[in-house]
């Protein structure tokens, strides 16, 4: 499972503590055991994950206390039988553990899957909204 979006000291040290490299990596360097495209615009945060040659009923995500989980199981049951010659097609399963921020609210995610590509969008959380404060 990967941890995307360390939010807390805790969680950077921790991940830095367990860095193979024996030097710490920056959050934004870090490698994933599947593409994962993830950026934040003026609506929100965007997750794009991808899964090409994937049906969509297949793929499960869940959200629980700020971390987004999306997993896919490989079946077997669709190769049985063949003999490859060539083989480059990445068909694996993952299981991905993205942490969210808490300045977005994961209780309004949307996920859309198009063209082989899962997309899901979380807008920002009311309360990290820019406001204007009336002086008194």
């Amino acid at each position: 499972m990967s941890d995307l979006f360390l939010t807390t000291p805790f969680d950077i040290l921790i991940k830095d503590f367990f860095n193979s490299q024996g030097s710490f990596l920056p959050v934004h360097q870090a490698k994933y055991s599947h593409p994962v495209d993830i950026y934040e615009d003026s609506n929100g945060l965007h997750i794009e994950v991808a899964c090409t040659g994937i049906n969509k009923e297949d793929i499960h995500a869940s959200v629980s206390s700020g971390l987004l989980k999306i997993v896919h199981t490989k079946n077997d049951d669709d190769e049985e039988g063949r003999n490859y010659h060539h083989r480059t097609i990445s068909r694996r399963a993952f299981d991905l553990g993205i942490k969210i921020a808490s300045k977005f609210d994961l209780g309004l995610a949307t996920p859309t899957y198009k063209n082989g590509l899962l997309i899901i969008d979380v807008p920002f959380a009311e309360s990290s909204k820019p406001r204007t404060l009336k002086i008194k």
